[in-house]
């Protein structure tokens, strides 16, 4: 125990191995405990530290966490990016070290102004409402890098039916009161008149959970809608070979003209590999042969936009043609992967700063979602449904959620199903069904329970099919978001600012 909190190496180290305890709470490994012993080591590793080796001691749980979290990053360097060994690892670890600042930069404010260790209960909900800031912060800093978070590790835990009242959140936030108020019983036990409020504090998050978990927020709108989602399965290095254009336009029309009938037939992200304007034909094509079946076809498709000046812009997209309509722009887009920072810089350094589709411009925020079938749809284009906040302001406005992906960038790694997980959150959130259709997996149906209903495995090439229904109402999450959440935890920081004056004028 000594050694967790008191300054030095020994207690760095574990604070380095505790940050890559929560690659194992979450997918695909999913044993959720570790995660509370996670946030636990970090919690008390932080109590006798000044601000400085607080800095140091939040930066090694952070490099942990990403160290292990994402080392699917080296994959798409190096394999996908044209880099070697060497390079991608030393860009893999800068990668890894920036991000890790997320960790330190908290740290250091509860050392330098939140702890307050002669208050247990306190203490611990200030940690808690620190421990979710942490959180936010890095899923909007710079775009934001919305990644591992520990509320995830309940997808299938006891905390999961918190879920749609406050979203990934509130798990958060209960996984940090939790953690913090397990290490401090002890304290507690020694001031009675704390312990039964301790308690309470430490069991109603759980118990809620449990109480809501298979609680029905939302109810159907319409009947039934059949899918037929393809997962064609196509290497990463013909995606963009102009000589495979045509075998892959070829594949998923011979796929949807043979699959079974259904109301939506669903593509993944850039199944198109060419601009849509160059497409209109095969578009059009494939959007009668859907109609005269009564289905509407969605689809991935870059598309091209003039600006007025006589200059292009370029987006990430998704189409609906047959008997449905609309275009959506993707929003959030991945640094270096469709866009470049810096690119007047970077650009033409190495291979991986040049990947094809990767001068796109962010979507406007105010979109029309897609409609298909007489309903609404929410659509999300990979990186974006890993955004909590950003997810429920469209899904609050749908029937239907829909993502598409490619998640072939990232080969056999868990970055796939860490992405998975993410989207099944996203369908509990909201109390909707969810269809994700993928290049190489996982495509599958989720229901607003967060559930798997149906999936194709990756690296299979094949049709999905399964039945998702409409829903309307909304969640308490979807209804108020974050902002109920949101003033406790500034409540908290006004107390624990206040407390820790008073203090040190007393």
């Amino acid at each position: 125990m000594r050694w967790i909190t008191r300054p030095g190496w020994p207690g760095n180290l574990l604070a380095l191995a505790a940050g890559g305890l929560t690659t194992l709470a979450l997918a695909p490994f999913d044993f959720w405990p570790l995660v509370l012993v996670s946030v636990a080591l970090f919690y008390l590793g932080l109590r006798e530290l000044s601000p400085r080796q607080a800095l140091a001691r939040g930066w090694c749980y952070g490099f942990g966490l990403y160290g292990a979290g994402t080392s699917w990053i080296y994959v798409s360097i190096h394999t996908y990016g044209g880099a070697s060994v060497l390079l991608a690892g030393l860009l893999m670890l800068l990668f890894i070290a920036a991000i890790a600042l997320f960790f330190a930069l908290p740290a250091w404010v509860w050392a330098r102004w939140l702890r307050r260790n002669e208050a247990p209960l306190a203490d611990a909900l200030a940690f808690a409402a620190l421990w979710l800031w942490q959180e936010a912060f890095r899923g909007w800093f710079l775009t934001g890098f919305p990644w591992l978070y520990s509320g995830y590790s309940q997808l299938d835990g006891p905390l999961a039916g918190l879920a749609p009242v406050g979203g990934v959140w509130l798990i958060s936030f209960s996984l940090g009161l939790t953690a913090a108020l397990l290490c401090n019983l002890h304290r507690l036990r020694a001031r009675k008149s704390f312990l039964a409020t301790g308690v309470v504090l430490l069991l109603a998050p759980w118990i809620a959970g449990l109480a809501l978990k298979d609680h029905a927020w939302t109810s159907p709108s319409g009947l039934p809608l059949k899918v037929a989602a393809m997962q064609g399965n196509i290497e990463q290095s013909m995606k963009w070979d102009p000589q495979k254009l045509n075998d892959q336009l070829a594949l998923y029309r011979d796929m949807t003209f043979r699959s079974q009938q259904a109301d939506l037939i669903v593509w993944p992200e850039t199944a198109v590999p060419v601009l849509k304007e160059s497409a209109e034909g095969y578009l059009a094509m494939m959007g009668k042969f859907a109609s005269d079946r009564g289905a509407a076809l969605i689809t991935g498709v870059p598309v091209r936009e003039p600006t007025g000046r006589g200059e292009y812009r370029y987006y990430n997209g998704i189409t609906v043609t047959g008997q449905g309509d609309g275009t959506y722009f993707k929003q959030k887009l991945v640094p270096f992967g469709e866009y470049v920072p810096l690119q007047d810089l970077l650009r033409g350094l190495i291979s991986f700063f040049d990947l094809p589709m990767s001068d796109f411009a962010r979507g406007p925020n105010d979109q029309a979602l897609l409609q298909a079938k007489g309903y609404h749809i929410a659509p999300f284009i990979c990186y974006e449904v890993v955004y909590p906040e950003f997810a429920a302001g469209l899904s609050a406005q749908s029937d239907l959620l829909l993502t598409v992906s490619n998640d072939t960038w990232f080969g056999t790694s868990i970055g796939p199903l860490q992405h998975l997980q993410m989207a099944q959150m996203r369908a509990l959130e909201a109390g909707r069904w969810m269809i994700r259709a993928t290049n190489n997996g996982v495509t599958a149906l989720i229901d607003p329970f967060g559930r798997i209903t149906v999936q194709i495995p990756q690296f299979e090439r094949g049709v999905l099919y399964g039945e998702v229904v409409p829903m309307h109402e909304l969640t308490p999450y979807l209804r108020w978001r974050s902002w109920p959440l949101a003033i406790v935890c500034l409540l908290l920081f006004g107390w624990a600012l206040m407390a820790a004056r008073i203090a040190k004028t007393v």
